[in-house]
């Protein structure tokens, strides 16, 4: 069906269609982005070489096999599974590039080992055990095979069919190797013969060893792309300064305001958060749990903490168990799992801001308030971009129409809760240095879930 369905945060809608929230008063416009799209690099068995591929959660589970080689439940993406928990959508590079695995006809689509699980089966037409689709009737009303209808046709034409691990993934029936199409796992070689049998792929490998330059290239591929959250699953500490600078940079100097989530990183930085529980799968870097904690930072709502959030994935994992351990992770900036009522859950929603207790930055520390200020950030910088930039003058009335629409926006933030006491008065649209310049001032109270109870009970 063609039509748009599902919750929203914002009214901004494309496809026609109902989207209904359930027990939600507040509503939003269009100004307010969703949030919900992540970014990771990763060694894979199979993939698209060299290019950045976005995937949206609603394919993932129909395209998995096709983009990394293994069906949606296979234990190789258990990962993307608890990533694609709370993600939206996330844009994906393959780190280890290879060899192509080949067979006299053809070879792989993309290289890695996974091509070696392929094979092509050759088959005469008229020699295949008939079905359904392939039976006829003949002038008497007996039920024959293609091949025996009178077709000469049938006799010089050959079924070729694709498989991975023994499951069918393509099938042409065609006359000679030249009408072969490819499909999403084998391309043809040109001038082949056709001749019955069976094909084995081999010689697929993977890249030895993934190193700095090759993460270079996915911060490079990853352009001008927007997206919430960058993950890296690299406990090497030259990758992971790497990514601490590429974020230091992107959102200081480029105003690309997104977070990067790492393990075992004290960055000191609002802008990384700083991963400090392990994973305990046999087929995961003991950095695994960043693929949860990636796709639920990056599709927490502008007005949501995943504080006390329950990890719902399905990798084991490790729980901070002593209140001193518990207490020292905070103090270091570093966002752990403990255990409650026999649930993981995140202790405290924190980056890895680390000298907090100093200049006032305590707020900073959380991660809903990076949130709140970012999303504020890249929403007005759109406003100005979609309906000020090179179109309203800067006189009084222009500057007039922006301060109407800033406050509107803040009002809607207001809304949501995400920030309170909000007082129009505390929003200035002025005249810059020169003519072509607006200056906008304004004062916020953001908004921070409830995370301490200090109760005072008096009794006589």
């Amino acid at each position: 069906m063609a039509f748009g369905g599902g919750s929203f945060v914002t009214q901004n809608k494309i496809l026609p269609g109902v989207y209904v929230n359930v027990n939600q008063q507040s509503k939003v416009g269009s100004a307010l982005s969703d949030r919900g799209v992540a970014a990771l690099g990763l060694e894979l068995d199979w993939g698209p070489d060299g290019e950045l591929f976005y995937l949206e959660a609603s394919e993932f589970r129909s395209r998995a096999q096709i983009l990394f080689g293994y069906a949606y439940g296979d234990r190789h993406l258990q990962g993307l599974r608890d990533l694609f928990l709370h993600a939206a959508g996330c844009y994906f590079y393959r780190l280890n590039s290879g060899e192509r695995a080949a067979c006299s006809l053809a070879e792989a689509r993309f290289s890695g080992v996974r091509g070696n699980a392929l094979l092509v089966t050759v088959e005469a037409a008229e020699n295949r055990e008939v079905g359904e689709s392939e039976a006829g009737e003949n002038e008497s009303g007996v039920v024959v095979a293609s091949g025996e209808s009178g077709n000469t046709e049938a006799a010089t034409q050959f079924v070729v069919t694709s498989w991975l691990d023994g499951q069918e993934v393509d099938r042409q029936q065609v006359k000679s190797a030249a009408e072969l199409l490819d499909n999403d796992y084998i391309c043809w070689k040109g001038g082949a013969t056709l001749q019955a049998g069976y094909l084995s792929f081999s010689g697929g490998s993977n890249k030895a060893k993934v190193g700095a330059e090759d993460y270079q290239k996915l911060l490079e591929a990853l352009g001008e792309c927007e997206f919430n959250a960058l993950g890296c699953l690299s406990c090497e500490l030259a990758v992971q300064n790497l990514f601490v600078q590429y974020t230091r940079e992107q959102r200081e100097d480029n105003g690309r305001k997104f977070q990067t989530v790492l393990y075992n990183c004290a960055a000191n930085y609002e802008g990384v958060i700083n991963l400090g529980s392990k994973a305990l799968a046999e087929d995961l870097p003991e950095s695994g749990l960043v693929f949860w904690l990636l796709g639920a930072e990056a599709g927490c709502a502008v007005n949501a903490t995943l504080t006390n959030a329950v990890y719902d994935g399905e990798i084991k994992a490790e729980a901070t168990a002593s209140q001193r351990d518990l207490q020292q992770a905070l103090l270091e900036g570093s966002l752990v799992l403990h255990r409650l009522n026999g649930e993981l859950r995140v202790l405290e929603d924190v980056n890895s801001l680390q000298n907090w207790q100093e200049g006032g930055l305590e707020d900073r520390r959380f991660n809903q308030t990076v949130r709140v200020l970012d999303q504020i950030v890249l929403d007005l910088a759109a406003l100005f971009y979609q309906r000020y930039l090179g179109i309203v003058p800067n006189d009084n009335a222009g500057r007039i129409s922006l301060w109407s629409d800033v406050v509107a926006y803040y009002r809607k933030l207001e809304g949501l809760r995400a920030i309170e006491s909000f007082d129009p008065a505390d929003v200035t649209v002025a005249q810059g240095e020169n003519k072509k310049a607006v200056v906008i001032s304004s004062y916020l109270n953001v908004t921070n879930a409830m995370s301490q109870l200090y109760l005072t009970v008096t009794f006589n």
